[in-house]
């Protein structure tokens, strides 16, 4: 499937799919959604209400390893330990995400090599990026993950159900709730009725926030202790 390099609203970069009119990241910034998303109302909710030393993250859609990335960024100035599992059907090549140029973005050029360490680690194997990252990086459909108990944050950064439904499913969130621990937390940057309605199927504890630049809503999901339902 073609890709095309194209720049967001923010001046980061992102990989635009003309086949599904899709790309990996917003078109109103790619930047600014990932710190909106992942970063402010995932990982900052997350160590505001537990203060954890070490946290568990998986991502669901690891794509350019910007979320990576700036969670890398975020657990060195926290002196904060995070182990990171992303999950790519479809990885990108080493050579399209440094094309990214996401350190030069995020204005930590000095901080390329382990943008490139980061992509350049063998897939199914953990690596240690430095002393407070490491990662394990999968090539799996997400239909197939079968962890239990392992996570305390999950980034559901997948395509949009526009293109792929089946992945916004009760099924695949059943999923996403058994991989948490219990008041684990899943952030999206969707906020469609068809999803939320899948998440409290399958259990979770839903809240609607305000969403990043060109969205008005997006949703956080918490699985709920057994005490709270």
């Amino acid at each position: 499937m073609k890709r095309e390099i194209v720049i967001t609203a923010d001046g980061s970069k992102t990989i635009h799919l003309p086949e599904l009119e899709e790309q990996y990241h917003s078109k109103h910034g790619a930047i600014n959604e990932a710190k909106h998303v992942f970063i402010k109302s995932g990982l900052h909710h997350v160590l505001d209400k537990n203060n954890p030393n070490i946290i568990h993250i998986l991502e669901i859609g690891l794509g350019t390893g910007l979320n990576a990335f700036i969670t890398f960024l975020e657990a060195e100035q926290n002196n904060l330990s995070v182990d990171y599992v992303g999950v790519e059907a479809y990885p990108v090549s080493i050579e399209e995400a440094m094309l990214m140029k996401y350190p030069e973005a995020l204005l930590v050029k000095n901080r390329e090599s382990d943008f490139e360490r980061m992509h350049q680690s063998m897939w199914e194997q953990p690596a240690k990026i430095n002393s407070n990252f490491n990662l394990t990086k999968r090539k799996q459909f997400f239909v197939d993950i079968i962890d239990q108990n392992q996570y305390d944050l999950i980034y559901f950064d997948a395509f949009g159900a526009r293109v792929q439904p089946e992945l916004w499913t009760s099924e695949i969130f059943k999923k996403m709730y058994d991989a948490l621990r219990i008041k684990g937390v899943l952030v999206t940057y969707a906020a469609k009725g068809s999803v939320r309605r899948a998440m409290l199927e399958v259990g979770f504890k839903v809240e609607r926030l305000p969403g990043p630049p060109g969205k008005r809503e997006m949703l956080r999901a918490t699985k709920n202790d057994i005490n709270d339902c």
